[in-house]
């Protein structure tokens, strides 16, 4: 890696409950993943009231799970995660001459499709459709544009993440975590979660395997205005996959490839895989959530 940067990341999630809660089973998503281009120098997740049970393992794509349990009644629940990771460029774009870039899309999907001798199983199943991006015949028409006969893979999935960070409306409050990708078609607004969602659907129904990446973006302040403890939030992107080269990352909610400003927390199949924290409790009457992540270059 020749350019390194370093950033400490905070990000501190608040339950607050009406009645007490008496018993409590979480699963945290909080630990960023070890990468070619990222490397975790420390890492801490604090949890307060304390735990009575927890333990740390890898799920199915590899990220780390932490579970943990309160047994005695508490009104709150806080869990602060902080850590320092250092990143590096990732896989370089393809240029003009590479192969790569001139692959057509569809010898992409039929290497998916058929060919027998890829030593990873897993691009096979990102084309797969899930509960959150299920299968989406708008979403094809929506994509079809992009991916003319013969086009290269590359120009043709670069060009979908401009027409979708062109055509839809970045808009807090707009969706919700279970807005579909036909609702969010026909709103044309939402946040980068539904901007990712939208993405795997039209990439996967063109049979082409896509991933759903979540982390953290380090954000710009306005011109001389300083950087405000709190003010980022967790962010989310697509990773597609290309035969010979690997998982290349696209972000469709701000038209860019990622990039040394992106932090890797987790990725999986849609946003289900990578929740940072959801659980089960018993009592608690209604609940409320506060989140604030912040990101700051060391």
């Amino acid at each position: 890696m020749d350019v390194l940067q370093r950033y400490a990341v905070e990000h501190d999630t608040r339950y607050a409950y009406t009645a007490p809660v008496s018993q409590s089973w979480q699963l945290a998503r909080l630990t960023p993943r070890p990468l070619p281009w990222q490397r975790l120098i420390s890492h801490s997740l604090q949890i307060e009231p304390g735990v009575d049970e927890r333990r740390d393992e890898l799920d199915s794509f590899g990220n780390t799970v932490t579970h943990f349990g309160l047994h005695g009644a508490h009104r709150v629940l806080n869990v602060r995660m902080h850590c320092l990771v250092e990143i590096g460029e990732r896989i370089a774009v393809p240029q003009p001459d590479d192969a790569a870039r001139r692959a057509p899309w569809e010898a992409v999907r039929d290497t998916i499709r058929h060919d027998q001798q890829l030593d990873d199983l897993v691009p096979a199943s990102m084309c797969e459709p899930t509960a959150l991006v299920p299968y989406s015949e708008a979403a094809l028409v929506y994509a079809a544009p992009s991916f003319a006969h013969g086009r290269p893979w590359f120009e043709a999935v670069t060009e979908l993440m401009h027409r979708i960070h062109a055509e839809f409306e970045f808009e807090p409050g707009a969706t919700t975590v279970s807005t579909s990708v036909d609702e969010v078609l026909y709103q044309r607004r939402g946040v980068c979660q539904d901007f990712a969602h939208l993405m795997l659907a039209c990439l996967r129904g063109m049979g082409l395997p896509a991933r759903y990446v979540s982390g953290y973006l380090l954000t710009d302040p306005p011109p001389g205005q300083p950087r405000l403890m709190g003010a980022d939030a967790s962010h989310a992107w697509v990773a597609a996959y290309l035969p010979g080269r690997g998982w290349m990352e696209f972000d469709p909610t701000n038209d860019q490839l990622a990039d040394i400003r992106y932090i890797t927390l987790t990725w999986g199949a849609d946003f289900a895989d990578v929740v940072p924290l959801r659980g089960v409790i018993l009592g608690g009457g209604e609940q409320r959530m506060e989140v604030e992540v912040s990101v700051l270059p060391v």
